[in-house]
């Protein structure tokens, strides 16, 4: 695996990026030696948020948790980044040998998971799209009160999607080759 730091507002310690690697460890027979990680560690006011992205071939998870103290959000990170793993095991299967998942899983049980094999989609939508600027599908978004809007943009002739970030500012979502 590689990791690249990024921190914002703060000095990373050797001690703590010792523990990440520590704790990355652990995923180590999941991802491929080629994996991607980007651990982003940011200080805003009295709060320490880790974001940890795994980018793996065609697979992405992505966590993210703020605390008090930045070793407990790492702690926290780690645990939604191994329950998203458990709950998409079986479509882990497929992609990778399946005798080191179910390993993975038995070293680290957890009884609060279900495993649902399969997704259920409650509602089907079709929309009509037609070619608007990205500044006219955030007021869009905003009107029908939506966390995401899907549309065509006028300057691209693309489908894209604007979504509200959690932090209170926009997204924009391009479809890009692999």
């Amino acid at each position: 695996m590689k990791i690249t730091y990024t921190a914002r507002k703060v000095n990373l310690r050797d001690n703590f990026k010792d523990r990440v690697e520590k704790k990355l460890s652990k995923f180590e027979k999941i991802f491929s030696e080629n994996s991607e990680v980007n651990v982003v560690v940011t200080l805003e006011k009295n709060r320490q948020t880790v974001e940890i992205t795994v980018r793996d071939n065609s697979m992405v998870y992505r966590a993210e948790s703020t605390m008090a103290e930045m070793n407990d959000a790492l702690d926290k990170v780690c645990d939604i980044l191994m329950r998203q793993i458990r709950k998409n095991k079986t479509k882990l299967e497929k992609r990778i040998k399946s005798g080191s998942i179910d390993d993975f899983v038995m070293q680290n049980p957890q009884t609060d998971v279900t495993e649902d094999d399969d997704y259920i989609v409650v509602r089907k939508k079709q929309v009509i799209m037609k070619p608007i600027s990205v500044d006219e599908a955030i007021l869009e978004m905003n009107m029908v009160n939506h966390n995401f809007f899907m549309f065509i943009n006028a300057d691209t002739d693309e489908v894209n999607v604007v979504y509200k970030r959690a932090d209170g500012n926009y997204g924009l979502l391009e479809a890009a080759a692999d």
